[in-house]
């Protein structure tokens, strides 16, 4: 199933071929044309499967008539830059996995705005099994808008002193475009794993795994560096990492951009997905903002935040979006920025930061692997089960259960093969409390759910 909630992503040479790419590239096409745009502007990241992908997908856009701007192998933010920036179009398609393996592929589409998602995703799939009569071919140009992006950033974001940072862009399509963009600021960047390798051979593209910013962790406290960003495959989400080596998760890095961004925007919404910290609730709120929490993928995501004029919005996954003093897309890169303008104002380093919030025993996502026809069904199992009456539940995304001291999440991902969870507590024994209570609750549809 390459038709995902929130995107097109599969195994690329089986699922995702050229024939694929092509008959994709005709349906959005078509598509575009119905709403008076004639231009679609494409991209691609570092995956060694993108070239030929996007060369199909062209061809098909071309092919009925349709025109293409080619932005070449470049971050996601750079494309969703492209779409509110040029004047000829704002509708485009990237090429990429994001933070998925090497052998993985995709396509995320956004039209006027609007990120494909649901069942705009999967009418897609109709579509291309459609007749497309050839016409004369479209025009294709190549464009370089990198310059602009970097000026863009550079003029808006202006830190108050000199910063040391470290810098993973995970051999992802991002390290290059990122280092010039924290250059242009006035950091001093330390690249790690910056150079763009399709076979990941460092460590996988997702920064949300521990395991992943070991490196980077090492990197900053050997180079006694003010802080480390980690970005995935396509530069859209990100996580940092303190002068000493503490991990700040997105959710934490929403914290701090929220009690910025309210303060200027007061009684706005801030929008969070179901996987984010209770945290952000109170502090939202003290801070006279909404907080209004949402299902997790970036296109719902992003929908929410443009159909809400929100000014601030993320999820725990890493993906953050302004527009506050942005467009209202999600981009690692300028959320990197913000963060060192957040910093050098206050004159304050990422440890000092999170030393005032209120503190919390928390997880990182974890996974448990099921077969891809069975995750919904699993979760389906469980909320009809009627399990954790004791709690207050949600199940705007699989299953969030709150309790005085803990809350705990299981949702089928809709990124690959697994249910995911989460869990946060007031304590280490809450902690563990809530996570036994779930395992047992996961068992008892079905032993082999274990975590």
């Amino acid at each position: 199933m390459v038709f995902r909630d929130y995107d097109i992503r599969g195994l690329a040479g089986s699922q995702l071929t050229p024939a694929f790419a092509l008959k994709l590239g005709r349906a959005l096409a078509r598509r575009a044309m119905l709403v008076d745009e004639h231009t679609l502007v494409t991209g691609y990241d570092g995956r060694l499967s993108s070239p030929e992908l996007i060369e199909s997908l062209e061809e098909g856009i071309r092919s009925t008539g349709c025109h293409v701007i080619h932005l070449g192998s470049v971050p996601t933010p750079l494309l969703n830059f492209a779409t509110n920036h040029l004047q000829q179009t704002e509708c485009g398609v990237m090429v990429t996995a994001s933070h998925n393996p090497a052998q993985y592929n995709g396509f995320k589409i956004f039209f006027q705005h609007h990120a494909l998602c649901g069942a705009e995703i999967m009418a897609l799939q109709t579509e291309m099994t459609e007749d497309y009569p050839d016409k004369p071919h479209g025009e294709r140009q190549e464009l370089d808008i990198s310059g602009d992006y970097i000026e863009a950033i550079s003029d808006d974001v202006v830190p108050a002193q000199h910063t040391k940072v470290v810098l993973d862009a995970g051999n992802g399509i991002a390290g290059d475009l990122a280092s010039r963009v924290l250059d242009a600021i006035g950091c001093d960047v330390i690249p790690l794993y910056c150079d763009v390798d399709g076979s990941f051979p460092n460590h996988a593209p997702d920064p949300t795994v521990p395991e992943n910013l070991a490196d980077l962790i090492c990197h900053v406290q050997d180079n006694q560096a003010d802080l480390g960003i980690a970005l995935d495959g396509d530069g859209d989400r990100i996580v940092a990492v303190s002068a000493t080596g503490k991990i700040i998760w997105p959710d934490e890095l929403l914290m701090i951009f929220a009690r910025d961004v309210v303060s200027r925007h007061p009684g706005a919404d801030i929008v969070f997905d179901i996987k984010s910290t209770r945290r952000l609730n109170t502090l939202i709120s003290s801070y006279g903002g909404r907080p209004v929490m949402w299902k997790t993928g970036h296109s719902h995501m992003y929908n929410k935040i443009i159909e809400s004029k929100a000014p601030l919005g993320g999820e725990f996954s890493g993906h953050i979006f302004f527009q506050d003093r942005w467009f209202g897309f999600d981009d690692g890169i300028y959320a990197a920025a913000r963060l060192i303008e957040i910093m050098t104002i206050r004159e304050q380093g990422l440890d000092e930061i999170m030393d005032g919030f209120e503190e919390r025993c928390s997880t990182p996502e974890i996974r448990i692997e099921v077969d891809e026809q069975e995750k919904f069904t699993l979760i389906e199992k469980l909320r009809e089960k009627e399990a954790f009456q004791a709690g207050k539940m949600s199940t705007i995304d699989g299953i969030r259960v709150d309790f005085p001291k803990a809350w705990g999440l299981v949702r089928a991902s809709n990124t690959g093969p697994a249910l995911t969870l989460r869990f946060e507590a007031e304590s280490e024994e809450s902690l563990e409390k809530i996570k036994s209570l779930f395992r047992q609750q996961l068992r008892s549809i079905d032993d082999r759910l274990s975590f």
